[in-house]
């Protein structure tokens, strides 16, 4: 479809996702207008189409589409849940606190089992007992996908489960100012009131975490919409100390994100028609998808350290960005020069997965200047 006929079906999936949340039936006339295959689509790309579908349900729209996105959320959601009971009790056993994030914690305040699409868990634990999380995961049928590489470790299980372990909340190499404000994170953490070992944030530091988060997403490749309406759902359910959630966002650095995120959640999932700036920033979160784009990446370093530095960047990465990639070198650095080789190597010869490649064509388009408009 167009990017007209695009932003037009995310138009659409946004009023929908917001009728689901305020359980409202959808306006009938709207609904016979609206284009369902292009809706689908663009709903399923921002992880919106279980909330749309539902909210299509109540208009007494059955669109088979829609009917097995809802049926496919609400199974992987149990299967999710199912594998992450497991998990939080076998840390319990052991010791090893931890504590649920993002939509493991989000998907509770939505009206339905479901309507919050998960795409992975995501479990802060004790970092020093990576090795004990590592047995425990790969006792309960889970294979490693990666440990030790970055901020989090990554583990599978067939047939959906997909599992980001934080040892930190954010990677020291990536995002230097948020993760040195979360360092002593387990200082502000209370018990959970429900596991032996589990904990949670208040209110006000779970909600400020949720917008670093996006925070983070919105200034490398971008994010979707799910993540602007994860805000809108958490502000209406839980009333907050409004002068912390302030003084604190100036202290990481994201006053005015927030400031903009809350109003445009509001205003978007609320009906009210945008301002142009508004309008602006809906496109490059329409156009992010759930995740964001390597070309978003790319143009955001590219106009914070220029087309040159950008490259540089690139070519020559920090010493924490090589140890996150090469944790070996933490132990043995002299073998600096021989990974920056190899990782240029790796770049352009391995035989990796297309993703991986689709974003080094797209780093190389952004450095090239290449006009991405005229390319679609």
């Amino acid at each position: 479809m167009t990017r007209e006929e695009y932003r037009a079906a995310m138009d659409d999936a946004a009023y929908l996702a917001g009728c689901a949340v305020r359980r409202e039936t959808p306006d009938a006339q709207r609904v016979a207008a609206m284009e369902l295959g292009r809706l689908y689509e663009a709903a399923q790309t921002h992880m919106l189409a279980a909330a749309a579908g539902m909210a299509l349900e109540t208009a007494g729209v059955g669109d088979e589409r829609f009917v097995r996105a809802v049926a496919l959320a609400q199974r992987k959601a149990a299967l999710l849940e199912a594998d992450s009971a497991a998990v939080r009790e076998k840390l319990d056993e052991a010791g090893i606190w931890h504590m649920p994030l993002k939509g493991s914690v989000l998907k509770e305040l939505y009206p339905r089992f479901g309507m919050r699409e998960m795409a992975d868990v995501d479990i802060l634990f004790d970092a020093p007992r990576a090795g004990d999380v590592r047995q425990i995961m790969e006792d309960l049928g889970f294979q490693t996908d990666s440990f030790g590489c970055f901020h989090d470790d990554a583990y599978t299980k067939l047939p959906v489960s997909h599992f980001e372990m934080h040892r930190t909340l954010f990677s020291e190499a990536a995002e230097s100012e948020l993760h040195a404000y979360y360092a002593d994170v387990r200082d502000r953490l209370l018990p959970d009131g429900e596991s032996a070992c589990g904990l949670r944030f208040t209110d006000e530091d779970f909600y400020l975490y949720l917008i670093a988060h996006e925070y983070k997403h919105y200034t490398g490749g971008g994010t979707g919409l799910r993540s602007l309406l994860d805000t809108y759902v958490f502000l209406r359910a839980k009333p907050l100390d409004e002068a912390y959630v302030a003084r604190e966002a100036e202290r990481l650095g994201i006053a005015d994100f927030e400031r903009k995120n809350r109003s445009l959640a509001f205003r978007l999932f609320d009906g009210a028609e945008l301002t142009p700036e508004e309008r602006k920033r809906l496109d490059y979160m329409i156009f992010s998808g759930t995740f964001g784009t390597a070309e978003n990446e790319a143009d955001s370093r590219i106009a914070e350290k220029g087309r040159w530095g950008y490259f540089l960047s690139w070519l020559h990465p920090s010493r924490e960005i090589m140890i996150e990639s090469f944790p070996v070198l933490r132990e043995k650095p002299a073998l600096t020069p021989v990974f920056r080789v190899w990782r240029l190597i790796r770049a352009f010869v391995s035989g990796d997965r297309d993703y991986r490649r689709q974003c080094r064509r797209a780093r190389l388009r952004a450095l090239l200047g290449r006009d991405r408009k005229n390319s679609e």
